[in-house]
């Protein structure tokens, strides 16, 4: 049978492309722009039906003479292929990448591959990927990993994705966040064709044109399937559009076009007469009537809504019949790594428990080895449906791979609960050390999802497990845990004497990881409480995790120099430490560590006094989706300490989310900063009883574990507010010399750790001549609120000549809204609700909500009318959009 001779579409499909002229054209300019060196990614998103296929297919018939053309396309599968595009992608490149997604290659030199196979400036390349909102998270990755390094290469990429498919916790969300502010993406938005357009279409045809846009709310997909059925009734949603289409079949075209359905979106020819048994006469009858064509060395559905329909509409046990014979056709085919998740699809569907359990955990093994972590888990969940009646130590060994994946995604709840699962089935098993290694696994997830409490039941039960035995490394594996969980509680002696244990007790089994990760967390205790010694520790665990080749541990210690000195506020060793670890982590895309670091470059940015530099980064921070909650916390005390100390709206939103955040771990760590900066913010607006509460609620704590600079800022907050307090000995020396009086040798230590603002607020303290001093900062950073109290002290202690500060009506940007706040302000004016501002800027509604507070209170003003108002009278939008402030 001659396959490329039968595969020609029937005339009634082969419509105008109407009203994409300025889409093409956006293409053009990004083609154009690429090919002179400036790399781009276009994102192409609408529902499906849109036309987002047909619309890239005639830009690409145009694009041929120009650039070098690589496809790939994303499966609709549960679980999806890992780096499927990849592997369309492979045969076009070479034998080499191939041989490296068949291989363990890791996936660093596998991205670095494909960038480098891409880049040659002689050969221009488009690459583009379809379907990315079923794309497995190693793709995204690699789409990440690709448009980060676009700068300067002759690459434009081209995705398409279906917007009405991606809800808020879709991993896609998270790049589209990224992208958002990338140079390199310009994004094309599908509209649906209008009435004039629908006109044209259907001039032929016995139909109302208003009508049929009425019906179809002019979406190209539906209107062709409505004008293929002219003439027989007017079908009232795509399905039944379809299901029109596929009853004009003949028995044999039904049958092939039920297997293709099950089998996938594009099915190799071969594998499609096997699972037929050879007999595919029916294939010419569903090429003529428009359900499936040619697709390189096979066939694919026109459209992936024909294949849903036909799914949808298709009996249980034909379905189930089908997907037994898919899978002895692929398992006969001879399939690779690549076709491992397929094989689980099909032996799931045929309910086959041996095939699940012999392809869904090498399938798993293979997504986590190409960095596809989601899909990874939800193939060991699949296995785990299907091993009820395995023995325990099997389920356990199941329940500690999900376990493992849950965790890399951040699903905390269901890493945990896998890690109990465990186990019981260990203790059921009579392996008490496994047991043990389970629970003190399970800490690790609690804690991370501020559940303190069950993650130090789970550490206690895991040494009362492990140590009635010999020692182990999995007793130093739990050593270590405990050593963690009392260092987060920065209760730091305890947890230097549980991490010197887990150091002694691994060094016996040689367990580099292990000890890696306990120097770290005695390091990190020791810093934190201000002792230098600790500095060794760290170095060494460092040294042994670039030995071992442990990126993320290597990650978590940039982190942990970086944030321990900050919380010392040692600030210009912190930068020194996050600015190379955030490049680190970056070229590596370690994203975790990344967003973390970032929020504390971002409070080392605020005591620097550079402040436009911390709003972004803060900001940067807060709008990312899906980042831990630490994360969080850090960066929203520093956007709502800048808030305030500029007399900006939202600081007390942006704090509020802050302590929610924080209460759930109730740590020291997480709590002291956000009551700290709480109190200063009820302080500068004059509210001292307010200040002095939250001083007062995490103050014993603080001493409670002496901590120095906790401690310190709280009674200084308590003292600010006038209310009667000690200020322990080991305070901080800042704090504790402006509390006795010295505002001379706090002014001095606050600036030898280069803080202008807390150097400025010492001094106002003193004489005319220093109180002048301090005013010229506050005036310098913009701090409004801080200057406006010293004026008023120094109008009452009689001063006449006292500078006055920049007018509003003077600067450039009159309200001073930030880029990110020009955003916002014109989604008001255009006037979208913030779940569409939220999914126009791909940012997350708890942070419109944060940006249209701090919008409308800049602007002095109630509703999101009055903001629309007043930026259409006072020309804002086109007056600030340049001026926007850093």
């Amino acid at each position: 049978m001659n396959i490329q001779r039968i595969h020609r579409s029937p005339p009634e499909l082969r419509l105008e492309l109407l009203e994409r002229e300025a889409d093409l054209e956006a293409l053009e300019a990004a083609r154009r722009e690429a090919i002179a060196g400036q790399g781009r990614i276009a994102l192409i998103s609408g529902e499906a039906g849109i036309g987002k296929t047909s619309l890239v297919d005639r830009f690409l018939a145009t694009s041929g003479h120009a650039m070098r053309i690589l496809k790939g396309n994303c499966d609709a599968l549960f679980t999806p292929s890992p780096l499927g595009p990849l592997y369309d992608i492979a045969p076009q490149l070479g034998g080499r990448l191939l041989a490296q997604l068949e291989s363990d290659t890791p996936r660093a030199a596998l991205f670095s591959n494909v960038l480098d196979q891409i880049r040659d400036p002689a050969q221009p390349t488009l690459l583009f990927i379809e379907d990315i909102h079923w794309a497995d998270e190693a793709t995204l990755d690699l789409i990440r990993f690709l448009t980060r390094r676009l700068a300067q290469t002759s690459i434009l990429i081209v995705v398409t994705y279906r917007d009405d498919e991606i809800g808020a916790q879709h991993p896609l969300q998270i790049l589209l966040g990224e992208l958002a502010s990338s140079r390199a993406a310009i994004r094309i938005e599908l509209t649906r064709l209008t009435i004039d357009a629908v006109r044209i279409l259907a001039a032929d045809q016995p139909l109302d044109p208003a009508a049929l846009h009425r019906l179809t709310s002019g979406n190209p997909f539906f209107i062709t399937e409505v004008l293929a059925n002219a003439g027989r009734g007017i079908p009232t949603t795509v399905r039944d559009a379809v299901l029109a289409r596929a009853a004009k079949l003949s028995a044999a075209g039904r049958n092939v076009l039920e297997a293709a359905a099950v089998i996938g979106s594009r099915i190799e020819y071969s594998l499609l007469e096997d699972v037929l048994g050879g007999a595919a006469e029916g294939l010419a009858d569903c090429v003529r009537h428009g359900m499936i064509e040619a697709a390189g060395s096979g066939i694919a559905f026109r459209h992936e809504l024909v294949r849903d329909a036909i799914l949808t509409h298709l009996d249980p046990r034909r379905r189930r019949e089908l997907n037994r014979l898919a899978l002895e056709g692929l398992k006969a085919f001879g399939g690779g790594r690549g076709d491992l998740a397929l094989l689980a699809h099909f032996a799931e569907g045929a309910g086959d428990t041996e095939a699940v359990l012999e392809f869904g955990p090498a399938a798993a093994r293979a997504a986590a080895a190409a960095g596809a972590h989601r899909a990874a888990a939800a193939q060991y969940l699949r296995v785990l449906d299907f091993a009820g009646a395995q023995a325990p130590a099997e389920r356990a060994q199941l329940f500690e791979a999900y376990a493992r994946e849950s965790a890399t995604v951040d699903e905390l709840i269901e890493a945990s609960e896998a890690h109990r699962k465990a186990a019981e089935c260990w203790r059921q098993a009579g392996d008490r050390l496994k047991e043990g290694e389970s629970l003190a696994a399970r800490a690790l997830p609690l804690v991370r999802s501020g559940q303190n409490a069950a993650a130090e039941e789970a550490s206690r039960r895991a040494i009362e497990v492990l140590e009635v035995m010999p020692p182990t490394r999995e007793l130093a594996a739990a050593y270590q845990v405990q050593a963690h969980l009392r260092m987060l509680n920065r209760e730091c002696l305890i947890a230097m004497r549980w991490g010197k244990k887990a150091i002694e007790l691994a060094s016996r089994f040689h367990d580099k990881a292990i000890i890696a990760a306990a120097e770290n967390t005695v390091g990190s205790a020791m810093l934190v409480s201000g002792d230098e010694r600790g500095r060794p520790y760290m170095d060494r665990s460092l040294a042994f995790a670039r030995q071992a080749g442990l990126e993320d541990l290597i990650g978590h210690a940039y982190t942990n120099l970086g944030s321990c000195y900050g919380e010392q506020h040692q600030f210009f060793e912190a930068e020194r430490h996050l600015v190379e670890g955030i490049a680190y982590a970056a070229d590596r895309d370690l994203d975790r560590a990344s967003h973390y670091m970032g929020a504390w470059l971002a409070i080392t940015r605020l005591y620097q006094g550079r402040w436009n530099e911390a709003f972004d980064i803060a900001t940067s921070v807060v709008e990312c989706r899906n980042i831990a909650a630490i994360s969080r916390i850090v960066a929203l005390v520093a956007l709502g300490r800048l808030r305030a100390r500029r007399g900006d709206p939202g600081a007390t939103t942006a704090l509020d989310e802050a302590l929610e955040l924080s209460l759930q771990t109730n740590t020291l760590q997480r709590l002291a900063p956000v009551r700290a900066a709480r109190a200063e913010i009820a302080w500068l607006a004059g509210d001292h009883e307010t200040a002095r509460a939250e001083a007062i609620a995490v103050y014993d704590l603080a001493t409670r574990c002496r901590h120095n600079w906790y401690a310190g800022e709280l009674a200084f907050w308590r003292w600010k507010a006038g209310g009667p307090v000690v200020a322990p000995e080991y305070s901080a020396p800042p704090f504790l010399l402006q509390i006795e009086g010295n505002w001379q040798g706090a002014a001095e230590a606050w600036r030898r750790l280069g803080c202008p603002y807390e150097e400025a607020r010492a001094l106002t303290d003193g004489d005319a001549p220093t109180q002048l001093a301090a005013l010229e900062i506050f005036d310098r950073l913009g701090a409004a609120p801080a200057a406006a109290i010293l004026r008023q002290k120094m109008r009452g202690n009689g001063m006449l000549k006292i500078p006055r500060g920049q007018r509003a009506s003077t600067r450039r940007n009159p309200f001073a809204l930030t880029r990110r706040e020009m955003e916002i302000l014109g989604c008001l004016a255009d006037g979208l609700s913030n779940g569409r501002i939220g999914a126009q800027l791909h940012i997350s509604p708890k942070t419109v909500d944060h940006h249209v507070s701090s919008v409308l209170g800049k602007l002095e003003v109630g509703t999101r009318a009055e903001a629309a108002r007043i930026a259409a009278e006072q020309r804002l939008l086109p007056q600030n959009r340049e001026n926007a402030a850093k």
